[in-house]
């Protein structure tokens, strides 16, 4: 990294002396310009690195790591092109073929905090798919070198606006999911990463009414500020000991437990005996502990208490049903794992077993129609 760093310095240095500048400041300032502009692009390269060897099993933190790195490399063909206009074609087309690539990568960014699993669906699999067949097919088929023209006037400005299409298109779904990612740590990330890459596109894209150089500077310092978001709370591993000795504001738990019923009444998720604290919290898109402590805190409940109401008032709809069901499908049908725990969460629940209910409810349909 430092023997490239320094074989592009020094082109920098040979192209400012043809220049021949009328001063030594201006030869100082242009030197500055270059460190700072070219450390945005070798610190996210490092970053990026790093963020993807520590990503096992982490698909936000790979997402991430892949974002940096387009960024990273786009950002570095952006300073060689501006001190070295007689850069080599192919070192401008993997510039543009990685800036190509940011807009997927902030959109299957925003993707990865969604979902209950961490992997891609079909639908997501073909998307990336297609996008590496456009990637290859334009490399190999229309090089740079071969079709200068074409790159400069069509296919440099389609991937300028492609990018433009996936930055709305993850900035729309981190507002659809707004409430559910409030008070996470996903929330601060999507955040980050969505004004760092706006502020880069909109450099960019006006480059012609400031400077080229502005969106390469405004990598070095978006960069580092999204890395340590990002480290401080990826996936909820943050070291937060027991609720770290504060409650969730109010409003915040407010809506989280709106987010949270909206969730349960949609989806059902409650009928599944094997949810688990851990996986309705990655629905959720918060850590396991924030979720135990929204449950404890803010609803006075367990996690196993919370997910046992919800299983009993389902079990109480399916007793009242006609004609009867045995009370092994009503229990299987309402989530619960035995028969044994379906008697003991109802009984404490409602104070009488299952049969009771389903018993005393029937007397009082009986009453009620012989009157």
């Amino acid at each position: 990294m430092l023997a490239a760093y320094r074989i592009l310095l020094d082109h920098a240095v040979a192209t400012l002396r043809k220049a021949d500048f009328p001063d030594a400041s201006t030869m100082l300032s242009q030197h500055f310009l270059f460190f700072f502009a070219m450390l945005g692009a070798f610190s996210g390269i490092g970053a990026a690195s790093f963020l993807w060897w520590q990503a096992k099993g982490k698909p936000t933190q790979r997402w991430l790591a892949l974002l940096i790195l387009a960024v990273g490399v786009r950002t570095g063909k952006s300073v060689a092109f501006y001190f070295w206009p007689d850069i080599p074609r192919i070192v401008l087309q993997v510039g543009l073929t990685a800036c190509f690539m940011i807009g997927p990568c902030l959109f299957f960014l925003v993707r990865s905090t969604q979902g209950d699993t961490p992997g891609l669906g079909r639908a997501d699999r073909w998307h990336i798919a297609a996008l590496l067949c456009v990637a290859v097919a334009v490399n190999v088929f229309l090089p740079y070198v071969a079709h200068p023209d074409l790159w400069r006037q069509v296919i440099t400005p389609t991937i300028n606006y492609a990018w433009l299409v996936y930055l709305l298109l993850a900035t729309a779904q981190v507002y659809l999911q707004r409430t559910r990612l409030a008070g996470t740590p996903s929330g601060p990330l999507l955040l980050g990463a969505l004004a760092g890459i706006w502020i880069i596109w909109i450099a960019y894209y006006t480059a012609g009414y400031t400077s080229y150089i502005v969106g390469a500077l405004s990598f070095t310092f978006i960069m580092a500020s999204s890395v340590l978001v990002y480290l401080r709370l990826r996936s909820g591993q943050v070291a937060i000991e027991p609720y770290q000795d504060r409650r969730i504001p109010e409003p915040e738990a407010t809506a989280q437990l709106q987010a949270l019923a909206e969730l349960m009444a949609r989806e059902r998720l409650h009928l599944d005996p094997a949810l688990t604290l851990p996986r309705l919290a990655r629905r959720l898109g918060m850590p396991q502990t924030r979720l135990s402590q929204l449950l404890n805190d803010n609803n006075q409940t367990s996690f196993k208490q919370y997910l046992a109401q919800l299983r009993v008032t389902e079990a109480k709809a399916l007793l009242r049903q006609t004609p009867p069901k045995p009370l092994e499908i009503v229990a299987e049908e309402a989530g619960f794992q035995s028969m044994s725990t379906f008697h003991s969460a109802f009984k404490k629940v409602e104070g009488v077993t299952p049969a009771a209910f389903r018993t005393a409810g029937s007397d009082s349909q009986n009453r009620f129609q012989q009157s």
